[in-house]
């Protein structure tokens, strides 16, 4: 049998007062419990024992230091070449600095050393560093039907267990209304304008409603933002036909669709993780029955209008707004 390795963990910096209580310790127990109690080593003590005169100050951590320069650091005529050098071009960079010196004044250390002595001396404390991000405001809308946000997920190549095909995919369509967070999903085997359309048409079909504004990302199957000509959308031409407003995110900013985005999260947990399926067809079936399981569980943030009722389900929240909003019982 093995036996059990247990790794010493040695504190690398003592006070003065944790020193001289190590020491009163000595007096009444052994050099082994009091090393294993203060987490050092046995010849630490010995060292603590013969520097302590009787004084706290003794014990104090002395200034280690070596009071001679480092015999390879730099002179103090190279210091002066590289301060006049910088004084008379104060935004110089440092492969331009580097370049002055070793041209004008014969400098042969390395980029590095250079670089090290002006960072040591205080050359680049201003460099700037990058604003953490502060979440704004965000006014969610609190009437049925004013926006949706639309994604599109890949289906996970695990989950397809049927005859292997290396150029199928399956992509997970996914719409929700922002102020009853209920979402209507439908898969696909092609990620393109015309498949948002048609996933769109179920999507009314399905809440029985159409959303004043579709939110996106800047995807190709949803706009064409990055094209120069003038060529417009399917989508584009859809939304413009049916009188909805089509916005598109900022680029490279996923938050700003953040309740789909976190949808899709949930997805992979409660859903891919677990799936498996044959075909287009089983999938279609599997996904139907979760999203009716989706729309059932209930969120923190859902809350009905007066207060008194919290954690709804969407479906709980969609038959709220339908009744204030549309006098629509379902």
């Amino acid at each position: 049998m093995r036996k059990r390795q247990i790794k010493k963990i040695y504190k690398t910096a003592y006070s003065a007062q944790e020193k001289l209580n190590a020491l009163k310790l000595l007096k009444v127990s052994t050099f082994e419990f009091t090393a294993h109690r203060y987490h050092c080593t046995i010849q630490t003590l010995y060292r603590w024992k013969r520097i302590y005169d009787g004084t706290i100050e003794s014990l104090e951590p002395k200034y280690c230091a070596p009071h001679t320069p480092h015999p390879n650091s730099h002179t103090s005529e190279e210091i002066k070449n590289i301060k006049n050098v910088i004084k008379r071009n104060p935004n110089i960079g440092l492969n331009e600095l580097y370049g002055k010196l070793r041209l004008n004044y014969a400098y042969v250390r390395n980029p590095v050393s250079l670089y090290r002595f002006l960072r040591k001396n205080g050359w680049y404390k201003d460099v700037k560093k990058k604003n953490k991000y502060v979440p704004q405001h965000y006014d969610t809308p609190v009437s049925i039907g004013v926006k949706w946000q639309l994604d599109v997920k890949y289906v996970p190549r695990s989950c397809y267990v049927g005859p292997f095909q290396a150029d199928r995919h399956f992509y997970q369509y996914t719409v929700i209304d922002e102020a009853t967070r209920e979402r209507f999903i439908y898969p696909y085997e092609e990620q393109i304008g015309l498949s948002t359309v048609d996933f769109i048409k179920r999507a009314i079909i399905y809440y029985g409603y159409k959303p004043d504004i579709i939110q996106t990302d800047n995807g190709s199957e949803f706009t064409y933002t990055k094209l120069k000509n003038e060529k417009e959308h399917i989508f584009d031409r859809y939304c413009l036909a049916n009188k909805i407003i089509h916005k598109t995110i900022k680029p490279r900013t996923p938050r700003h669709n953040g309740k789909v985005e976190r949808s899709h999260r949930n997805d992979n947990e409660r859903f891919y993780k677990y799936l498996k399926f044959y075909s287009y067809e089983d999938l279609k079936l599997q996904m139907k029955a979760y999203l009716n399981r989706s729309n059932s569980i209930p969120i923190s943030t859902l809350k009905s209008r007066d207060g008194k009722l919290s954690w709804l389900t969407p479906k709980e929240k969609r038959k709220e707004l339908l009744l204030l909003d549309w006098g629509v019982v379902e």
